[in-house]
């Protein structure tokens, strides 16, 4: 893209009101991207006005209109795919199988809470002969949605769709840094026939608009996903208004390999879990937990097959400087803290890449479970290899973690399975797998690692509220 990015508030493209722009880069030539508005309270202060205004018509919408225009969202969303791929590739330079992907998979979620918009609904409670009480689940009104720099479309529909399907409004922020697919997702989103105000997005930073979303006082509901630090941040906002949140920040998860497991298949999944978006996924899988006896087997294995990841062609890059020089920081950190450098540790030198944010995939052994690398969300491709002797010994590892997002574990034992996935603080457990995409499952953590849920059925849980009707007759 060239040119201005504007916000977008009660279906038109707007300035920003202090006239602000910042250069966003492309991570994956160092180079200049789009110029990005850098808006401030000012335009929170529209965009929420102009939810508010559209909050009660959109409430009143017949359910299976609104359902109906979300999966028009779904399908405008595939036919504008290499669209919304040329643009994600230019704020984040992922791989284009990896862009089309996440577009694909953006389009699933309109798709799949388009046929869901009826489910939020109530109970009848028998208490008294002659009264008359039941339940509805009703929409918060003013949703704001704030969304990171490292899988922007994708998150974006995550929580707008069931944000939408459930009768709210939504007034979003991604990332600065990577701003372009969310704009033209709620341009789509005009052109389908939403009503003006159902969806605005303001750019602009974090401590600025993401500030003034999370103290407007009409707007009842916020969705955060971010940093721990950041979502205390915003925590402590939010407590001070009394409004809930659905906070999903960081991972440190643990994959835990036994000895009867399949290793060939487990150290494909491994890679994959730890090198899917060059790292920079709270569900990484990051600490790999390896019985003993087969440690330094599998270990050659995972070795091998990260060895083949090419980075600028299988995998794309940090996505932002800052996110650069400190995945470097770690590999300082990981050399002081005694761990032995199996794999990468250095920067991609390619002349074609030269500029750009890249490093090698990399991987350490010789690590413990106290050392930094092995507790700190490093948002990179770095793995740490940790051995373990017992089921007992691989739990009580996987526990002793400020986080609690996902868990793998890889066995032929149903039973060690079972008994391992209910012992596991985290939100999700994958069983001979390393997690999945799929819209259907709820993802969230324990932990640091946020509340609420967003995915799947229990997300519209998220996106309402309860209200008691009594009727005595």
């Amino acid at each position: 893209m060239t040119g201005k990015l504007d916000n977008w508030i009660a279906g038109v493209s707007v300035a920003p009101a202090g006239g602000r722009y910042e250069q966003a880069t492309n991570p994956g030539t160092g180079g200049p991207s789009a110029l990005v508005a850098s808006g401030g309270a000012e335009d929170i202060a529209a965009a929420v006005a102009a939810a508010k205004i559209a909050a009660a018509g959109w409430k009143r919408y017949p359910s299976a209109k609104r359902g109906r225009l979300l999966h028009a969202l779904a399908t405008a969303i595939r036919a504008s795919a290499d669209k919304f791929a040329d643009l994600e590739i230019e704020d984040t330079g992922k791989p284009l199988a990896v862009a089309l992907a996440e577009i694909e998979n953006s389009a699933a979620y309109f798709e799949f809470y388009s046929g869901l918009v009826n489910l939020p609904i109530g109970e009848t409670l028998d208490v008294e002969p002659n009264h008359h009480i039941f339940t509805r689940r009703e929409p918060f009104g003013v949703v704001g949605i704030i969304t990171p720099w490292n899988v922007p479309l994708n998150q974006a529909a995550r929580a707008c769709a069931p944000a939408f399907a459930s009768g709210n409004v939504v007034v979003a922020k991604p990332a600065e840094t990577s701003s372009q697919t969310t704009v033209l997702l709620a341009k789509l989103a005009t052109e389908v026939g939403f009503p003006d105000g159902v969806f605005n997005v303001v750019l602009g930073r974090g401590s600025v608009v993401g500030t003034a979303i999370v103290s407007h006082p009409d707007v009842r509901k916020v969705a955060f996903t971010g940093s721990v630090e950041t979502g205390r941040l915003i925590g402590h906002i939010a407590a001070e208004r009394l409004i809930p949140l659905t906070l999903e920040l960081g991972g440190k998860s643990a994959n835990m390999v036994f000895a009867d497991a399949d290793l060939e298949f487990a150290a494909t999944e491994a890679v994959r879990a730890f090198s899917g978006n060059a790292g920079q996924v709270c569900s990484a899988g990051t600490r790999l937990l390896v019985q003993r006896e087969i440690h330094d087997e599998f270990l050659a294995r995972v070795v091998e097959v990260a060895s083949r990841i090419r980075p600028g062609a299988d995998m794309g890059p940090l996505i932002t400087r800052t996110q650069f020089d400190q995945v470097k920081e770690y590999f300082e950190l990981a050399a002081a803290e005694g761990a032995k450098l199996e794999l990468g540790g250095s920067d991609v030198v390619y002349p074609e890449l030269d500029g750009a944010f890249y490093v090698a995939p990399t991987i350490y052994s010789g690590v413990d479970n106290g050392m930094r690398i092995a507790r700190e969300e490093i948002f990179g491709p770095v793995l740490v290899t940790i051995p373990f002797d017992t089921e007992e010994e691989a739990i009580a590892i996987a526990n002793d973690s400020d986080f609690g997002l996902i868990a793998g574990l890889f066995t032929k034992d149903i039973s060690r399975a079972l008994r391992v996935s209910d012992a596991i603080e985290a939100g999700q457990v994958f069983i001979n797998s390393w997690s999945t995409g799929a819209v259907q499952t709820p993802f969230g953590g324990h932990k640091n690692s946020g509340y609420g849920r967003e995915k799947g059925i229990e997300a519209l849980h998220h996106y309402t509220h309860v209200k008691t009707v009594v009727v005595v007759y």
